[in-house]
């Protein structure tokens, strides 16, 4: 069981948050985590590098010089790949790197990066985080009373909340979104997970239900 501090606006200690790990996740296996991140990696690879194939490089087709008596090796064509500004013999291609593993396997994957941030302490619970209008000072100020001002964090409230998504998108190093948006990647790469008691609640419904 993990006891987690619950802070108000100001960064004040307003409670706690119990909830056990193992009702998120029962084991966290590092393998599954590895594969999925590497999985959500590939899908952002743009894939638009290419080479030229030596039909593709631009130059005459004509035979450099006549095939014997001249003392050279025997050779037709400028475009080799052996000769500077020859094609490359294996070019590459456009191409596409995604792949999907199993979806109970990503979702899986989501609970056990959540769970290991929870035995890591690595969670920030805020009580209510709710706002009228886009306010980035605002978020701002709340971050520097929490002391994670200039940290990589991920902030995820319950549901989606334009409002707190407009304020906190242009802060350096913070990612914004809803519980339901979060996967193993966008869990682990930042240093801290902040999330709303209400956020934390949803994940921990979530878990409970089955698969």
């Amino acid at each position: 069981m993990v006891s987690l501090p619950v802070f108000d606006r100001a960064g004040k200690e307003v409670g706690k948050y119990e909830i056990d790990p193992a009702q998120i996740a029962p084991s966290i296996n590092k393998q599954l985590l590895h594969d999925v991140v590497v999985m959500y990696q590939a899908s952002r690879r743009m894939g638009t590098h290419k080479t030229k194939t030596r039909s593709e490089v631009r130059g005459t087709t004509k035979k450099m010089y006549r095939q014997k008596g001249t003392g050279n090796a025997r050779a037709g064509s400028k475009q080799a790949a052996q000769r500077r500004g020859g094609g490359h013999v294996f070019a590459l291609r456009n191409r596409d790197y995604s792949y999907r593993l199993p979806k109970k396997a990503i979702q899986s994957a989501t609970r056990m990066a959540i769970a290991s941030k929870l035995q890591s302490q690595d969670v920030v619970v805020l009580d209510e985080l709710s706002l009228s209008a886009p306010k980035t000072q605002e978020v701002a100020a709340i971050l520097r009373a929490l002391q994670l001002q200039g940290v990589s964090l991920m902030l995820a409230t319950a549901a989606l909340d334009p409002m707190v998504y407009k304020s906190a998108r242009n802060i350096d190093k913070v990612s914004v979104a809803p519980v339901s948006d979060l996967n193993a990647l966008s869990v682990l790469v930042p240093k801290k997970l902040v999330l709303t008691r209400a956020a934390l609640d949803v994940i921990r419904d979530r878990a409970k239900k089955p698969e």
